[in-house]
């Protein structure tokens, strides 16, 4: 039996089998009815605007009255920001290049070892002869006041939800809406209180960021031995002693990865974050260049801000690796490196008494020409125009549409070659009746359910699958992986967006999701061949630690290069953000299934196919399941930066509200993204636990 028939009915329990049939019946009547009727009641398709409740107009309403009664405060926090931001800028500034890459250089030795030295001469020198050094100290300005605030502030809050349970709850739940909203729905709020500006922008970056630290300084201080803290309370440690002294030495490695994923986080919010920000810095290079589409711009300014992320993810990365050596020894390391790093600030100084010399050394940057690169994209792109365009046309027609719109309207005589006549339909509902029928008495209820309802939603796509069917689907897919704890919910927030009046783009939203989750199935072959051998996982893993450090809006530049404008733009970005993932994920679960299993299959004649199928898959389950968990978040996050390249999606609601001002648009419409997430979690979750239990 598959992973989605056992979500859907339980063997194991003939009692709760056969109360899973019949409300699975009931669910497949209702669908069908639903179908049945849809010409006939045109309201079961679009959402009567009638039905609508008043939700974006409230939340504008609730902004209106709060904006003016916090604008004294936010006028005082711009004001301190705006000073701090400046001084970090001008301290970054004011630096020679040379001598700043010389420093970056030596701190990636001290956090790790020469290859990162070399590394960080080669990145820092690219953005030098690209011409983005001042624009990117700007970025890393921003970076630098943005990562200590969100530090701090994630620190503590992750502390008092440790210590306190009701605080934990709440810092959960929080933590959730801001780990799901999309990040474009942040800069809303703050472009109302904060005006256009980079200090909007700076406080996005804050927001945004905060979220991991706290994760990261709860697991980390949940993981604290509980002997570790008898040992200092026998010691007489007072409270505050023994978390100075035992807790924060134990949780620091923890801790220090908080603080690199905090930085990431930044960073993959500073191109988003130039759209209300208005700052001379590389996000605002990028998206100029974009909306020009200039593609050697576009080429050069990404890649500063990928190179600059990686560089910054890689030292504190090697920060937070743990560290040999007595506290002694260490306390000499850093008084050392600290007299090393030295050297460049006074070379830097000296430089600045040498106008002639800085003069020589300024003309090397901007040597790479971008408009010889965008020429170069240009020819490239006109030379593979033909084959390109086939393939923008073949995957349009023949996997876009038919899930968007249904193959019942998709498949005409000009993109399959024949129509979809009355004959064809019952060709099909005979197929699918049949099939489902065979799979129901072998007793395979669970894949006789997805096969009616996978057979349904291809026939009538994404738009023509009625509402009140959909919120049955959904609901009862809860109910069979997690009771009614899990139903409720689900049902009502599915509900929440449909009222809303976001029913048509959720649907885009859910074809697209689906279409790059499907085409992000072949990073689990990738994960498969990496877990198999050790040096293809070795060359892999620096692709996919890349991959994992550019901001989302670097991945709209090759697709829109290659493909213009359009929804399979934002498909491939979305494909090529949430691939790494499915990898890492099966990878790993695979490389964890216990050796002694393994043998064993191999004491017992299987080939590496059958151990794979039969042995290493259903152990490796779980965390195959949170791979895909993973993929689909990683989708749902993309849709607004995918809405940029003229998707029609819930991603799409947001950029228009952001556009707008529209505080109520822009919320709902996050607010919707972040309840399909959340539900999405949480059935994956409650798959992950139920396939735990049945291994167990």
């Amino acid at each position: 039996m598959s992973n989605l028939e056992a979500v859907l009915v339980r063997v194991a329990d003939p009692p709760m089998r056969f109360r899973r049939q019949t409300v699975w019946l009931g669910i497949l009547i209702f669908v069908a009815l639903c179908l049945a009727q849809r010409t006939a009641w045109p309201w079961l398709l679009t959402y009567p605007k009638a039905w609508i409740l008043p939700i974006a107009p409230a939340v504008s309403g609730i902004f209106d009255w709060i904006v003016p009664l916090l604008a004294p405060v936010c006028a005082v926090i711009s004001s301190i920001l705006a000073s701090a931001l400046h001084t970090c800028g001008s301290v970054l500034r004011w630096m020679p290049w040379p001598a700043s890459i010389v420093f970056f250089a030596l701190l990636g030795w001290w956090a790790q070892s020469w290859r990162l030295a070399l590394f960080t001469l080669a990145a820092l020198g690219y953005i030098v002869l690209a011409g983005y050094w001042q624009q990117g100290m700007n970025t890393l300005s921003m970076v630098t006041l943005a990562v200590p605030l969100a530090v701090t502030i994630g620190f503590l809050l992750g502390v008092a939800a440790h210590t306190s349970r009701p605080v934990r709850r709440v810092t959960l739940v929080v933590l959730d809406l801001l780990q799901t909203v999309p990040a474009f729905a942040f800069l809303i709020p703050l472009l109302l209180l904060f005006g256009f500006g980079p200090i909007a922008g700076l406080v996005a970056c804050v927001a945004y960021a905060i979220p991991p630290m706290v994760h990261c300084t709860m697991l980390g201080l949940a993981r604290v031995p509980i002997s570790l803290l008898e040992v200092g309370g026998m010691a007489g440690c007072t409270r505050w002693q023994r978390f100075w002294h035992v807790v924060l030495p134990t949780a620091r490695q923890q801790i220090l990865t908080g603080v690199n994923q905090t930085t990431m986080a930044s960073f993959s919010m500073v191109i988003m974050a130039a759209i209300i920000g208005g700052f001379n810095d590389v996000g605002w290079e990028v998206l100029n260049a974009m909306r020009k589409a200039d593609f050697g711009h576009s080429l050069l300014s990404g890649l500063v801000i990928a190179v600059l992320a990686m560089v910054v993810d890689r030292i504190t990365r090697g920060f937070a690796q743990p560290r040999d050596g007595s506290g002694h020894q260490t306390r000499y390391d850093v008084v050392g490196a600290a007299a090393f790093l030295a050297v460049p600030l006074l070379g830097g100084a000296l430089l600045h008494l040498a106008p002639a010399s800085m003069a020589r050394i300024d003309a090397l940057q901007g040597v790479i020409d971008p408009n010889a690169l965008n020429t170069l994209v240009l020819d490239l792109v006109r030379a593979f125009s033909a084959p390109l365009d086939s393939f923008k046309v073949f995957v349009l027609y023949h996997f876009m549409l038919p899930l968007r719109i249904g193959l019942a309207a998709a498949v005409t005589p000009f993109t399959w070659g024949f129509a979809w006549t009355p004959q064809v339909s019952t060709l099909y509902a005979a197929t699918t009746l049949v099939l489902a029928a065979w799979l129901m008495v072998k007793g395979r209820w669970g894949a006789g359910i997805v096969v009616l309802l996978g057979a349904a939603l291809l026939l009538f796509g994404f738009s023509g699958f009625p509402w009140p069917a959909f919120i049955a689907v959904i609901a009862g897919l809860a109910w069979s992986v997690g009771g009614g704890k899990l139903a409720v919910p689900v049902a009502v927030g599915t509900s929440f967006v449909v009222t809303a009046g976001l029913y048509e783009p959720l649907g885009q939203s859910l074809y697209l999701c689906v279409l790059a989750v499907l085409i992000c199935t072949s990073g689990g072959l990738i994960g498969i061949a990496a877990a198999k051998s050790d040096r293809f996982s070795a060359l892999l893993r620096p692709c996919c630690d890349t991959l994992q450090t550019m901001p989302q809006f670097i991945f709209l530049i090759p697709a829109l290069m290659f493909f213009q404008v359009g929804e399979l733009t934002g498909l491939i970005a979305i494909a090529l953000y949430a691939i790494v993932p499915p990898i890492r994920y099966v990878e790993y679960g695979i490389r964890s299934v216990p050796a002694d299993l393994v043998e064993t299959s191999r004491q017992i004649g299987c080939t590496a196919w059958q151990r794979l199928i039969h042995v290493e898959f259903p152990v490796a389950k779980p965390e195959i399941v949170l791979g895909v968990n993973q993929t689909i978040m990683a989708a749902l996050s993309m849709l607004p930066v995918a809405a940029l390249v003229g998707t029609k999606d819930l991603g799409q609601q947001v950029y228009i509200g952001l556009s707008k001002a529209d505080a109520g648009l822009g919320l709902v419409a996050g607010l919707s993204i972040a309840i399909v997430a959340m539900i999405s979690d949480r059935i994956m979750r409650a798959t992950v636990s139920r396939a735990g239990n049945s291994l167990n």
